[in-house]
């Protein structure tokens, strides 16, 4: 026992159980469950601990660690979490944005008619204007133009627009996915907008059914009808109906329009380089048209041109020929004011076919050269002239003697102002309408040998003057008229009685109301150029009355009739005797009057010139057998003019139209009644007129010495005419 506490250090006591096969164990660090992991706490929490007889000397068991992982390098760590987020929030991304794709697919077609029911639209009726020749003057409309098949347009049309809007036009199904690739790269590289995607189906479907606004709806609209498009139509159809209807600029829809607008030819006579002008005008209309930008539009011209090359459409040596020999705009005669009749025409439609619901040629009396001629006469006078005299603006109208239009010129430009001064405008006409004064007395029984007194005169406060304020004496009706003088104008005017002369120019043919007043004589009331032209008409015709006219005929485009005019049975509004004396008054004017500038090689004319008050408007009315021509000048807001009376500018603008409206036509003399000869001309009796008085004549006995007329045995009160007048209107009051 004793070696055995020597060996052992101590006696050790047997154990029995679990305690006794539990005391050699022992734990190894390793074995320990780390401190910072929960689930073998929760376990450990969970399992009844063991109660150990000797709690001192039962060891703490280690658990068992696991082998240690080999560590990432931070950088690694790093980029694979970055790959996995962007791979999961581009899926993310790509998935949201196809759902807002279909959406908006969705929501675009639905806002379209039901694909079962849509039409390609009608196309709105258009208005040819022809003039009496049977050429085009103007077309109106929504879509002007007339439609044209394929077949008949020269092959090189269709492809010049192929070759610059749509390479690949019969390789796509109304969308081409590579050529939207091709300008993005295109715009991304030129960093904006070089190049555009769309097909030409695409424009067609945009054209027909959508607006011209910029939005992604609109143009996913526009893909969903042009696969509709692609699916119903052929290549051909839809080529055929884009040449038809896409827009070229100036108001022309379609190829045939723009041919006739730009070249004044047929789309089907169009050479390659206007082709290739045509095509180019897709892109910016407005901006390349060109009659407004000509360097512009054959700029672009080359460049479709290059690419009918590229094509192969046309060889290079064409292409380059046609280079070296732009193609120019065409100005067709009277372009811009027979705007003017045009839009004359479009006023009186409606009383003539109602309501137009298909598409119709309106034949006119419209001389094409006549209206160019008129529309140079009046701008180039007001170019040279306008700044000088203050004048802005001016008219003219010219009418055969039976009333047909042949010419209108509504103002100085069409495109600044589409007001129309011959049809609309209403102005004083001054001394023009003093022919309605003396046709009045020559009814009455006064001759154009009448003679009255020219003199101051004052009717309670007014006193009209003469434009020279000059006065001659006793002078004929004729001479009075020759020279305008306004004295003799008031006094025959009073003498016939105002609301006598108001039925006489009503009765030839003006419209306007006129206040039947002293001042009528002078031309105070205002009228429009149109009524006043027409009412020297039968002048002209020897006293029948007139009606302005310009429509003749007007029929659908396959020939149907809709309507003609028909003559109209002639009214005498003149007598034919007096109508030959009003004609020998009137010459007078053009011979020695105010209007001596005017003269017309060869032919008899007469007129009257008329300036208003202030010098605010400047007339001249003249007329030969085979033309009634009126020319006004002056300002729309009714300022005055520098002085420009009715024989000057506007004598200048009717001489120079009439004398080509005359050229090559025979001559044709003045409805004269017989046996009455001419009136002794101003020249021969100016010596009479200025040489002073015998020795104790007076005004009374120079007018009965006069030549002998119904006129000249009218009574006369003591203090003359004047007194005559003061006493018959105002019971002798002066």
């Amino acid at each position: 026992m004793a070696r055995g506490r020597k060996q052992g250090g101590g006696r050790k006591e047997p154990r029995f159980g679990l305690a006794a096969a539990m005391a050699d164990l022992r734990l190894d660090p390793k074995d320990r469950i780390p401190a910072g992991e929960d689930a073998p706490k929760k376990s450990a929490a969970k399992k009844k601990p063991v109660e150990p007889d000797d709690e001192d000397d039962v060891p703490a068991r280690e658990p068992k660690a696991a082998p240690p992982k080999p560590k990432p390098s931070r950088g690694q760590s790093r980029w694979g979490l970055s790959i996995g987020r962007m791979a999961y929030w581009a899926l993310v991304c790509g998935l949201w944005g196809v759902i807002a794709l279909v959406g908006v697919v969705v929501w675009a077609g639905a806002h379209l008619p039901p694909i079962q029911s849509l039409e390609i639209p009608k196309r709105p009726p258009t208005i040819d204007i022809v003039g009496v020749d049977g050429t085009m003057l103007a077309q109106r409309g929504e879509m002007a133009g007339a439609n044209v098949a394929l077949k008949d347009l020269p092959p090189y049309l269709p492809k010049a627009f192929i070759a610059i809007e749509d390479r690949r036009f019969y390789q796509h199904w109304g969308i081409d996915p590579i050529g939207i690739a091709r300008a993005l790269v295109a715009n991304i590289l030129h960093r904006g907008v070089s190049q555009g995607g769309s097909t030409l189906t695409q424009q067609l479907a945009k054209n027909l059914f959508l607006t011209q606004e910029r939005t992604l709806a609109r143009k996913l609209q526009e893909a969903e009808l042009a696969l509709w498009l692609e699916r119903k139509y052929s290549k051909r159809e839809i080529l055929e109906l884009y040449l038809n209807r896409v827009y070229f600029g100036s108001g022309a829809y379609g190829v045939e329009a723009a041919a006739q607008r730009y070249f004044g030819k047929s789309a089907k006579q169009v050479t390659i380089g206007e082709a290739a002008m045509l095509a180019g005008l897709v892109k910016s209309p407005s901006r390349l048209a060109p009659n407004r930008n000509p360097e512009g539009a054959a700029k672009r011209a080359q460049t479709v041109l290059a690419a009918m090359a590229d094509a192969k459409f046309i060889t290079e040596a064409q292409a380059q020929a046609q280079i070296a020999h732009p193609s120019v705009a065409v100005k067709p005669a009277g372009a811009g004011t027979v705007n003017y009749v045009a839009d004359w025409i479009g006023e009186v439609l409606d009383d003539l076919v109602g309501q137009i619901e298909q598409s119709i040629v309106v034949e006119t009396t419209i001389d094409p050269k006549l209206q160019a001629v008129a529309e140079a006469a009046v701008i180039d006078e007001l170019a040279a002239k306008s700044v000088k005299f203050n004048v802005s603006q001016g008219a003219l109208v010219a009418m055969t003697p039976d009333g047909a239009v042949r010419a209108m010129v509504g103002g100085r430009n069409y495109a600044d102002s589409q007001f129309n001064r011959a049809v609309t405008a209403k102005r004083q006409p001054g001394s023009a309408f003093k022919p309605f004064v003396y046709l009045t007395a020559i009814e009455q029984g006064l001759t154009p040998d009448t003679v009255r007194q020219d003199a101051p005169l004052d009717l309670k406060g007014w006193k009209p003057e003469n434009y020279s304020r000059e006065y001659f004496g006793p002078v004929t009706l004729t001479q009075a008229l020759a020279m305008s003088l306004n004295t003799v104008a008031v006094r025959v005017g009073l003498e016939v009685g105002p609301k006598n002369v108001v039925r006489t120019a009503h009765r030839l043919g003006i419209a306007s109301k006129l206040d039947p007043n002293p001042s009528i004589a002078l031309g105070t009331s205002e009228v429009s150029m149109i009524e006043l032209v027409g009412a020297y008409a039968p002048f002209a015709n020897g006293g029948v009355g007139v009606s302005p006219h310009v429509v003749t005929r007007i029929k659908t485009l396959d020939g149907k009739l809709l309507y003609m005019r028909q003559s109209e049975p002639p009214a005498q509004v003149i007598e034919p005797r007096n109508a030959a004396m009003m004609n020998q008054m009137m010459q007078e004017t053009l011979i020695s009057g105010t209007a001596k500038k005017a003269e017309i090689p060869g032919w008899v004319a007469a007129g009257k010139t008329g300036t208003s008050q202030d010098f605010r408007d400047a007339w001249f009315i003249g007329y030969t057998a085979r033309l009634v021509t009126g020319v006004w000048l002056g300002n729309d807001d009714n300022s005055p003019t520098k002085k420009a009376t009715g024989g000057g500018l506007p004598v200048e603008v009717w001489t120079r139209f009439m004398r080509a409206a005359h050229q090559g036509v025979p001559v044709a003399a003045l409805p004269n009644a017989q046996g009455s000869g001419l009136a002794p001309t101003l020249a021969q009796i100016t010596s009479q007129i200025s040489a002073p008085s015998a020795p104790g004549a007076n005004a009374a006995t120079t007018v009965r010495a006069a030549p002998s007329g119904r006129g000249t045995t009218r009574p006369e009160a003591a203090a003359g005419l004047d007194g005559w007048l003061v006493d018959r209107l105002f019971g002798g009051q002066r």
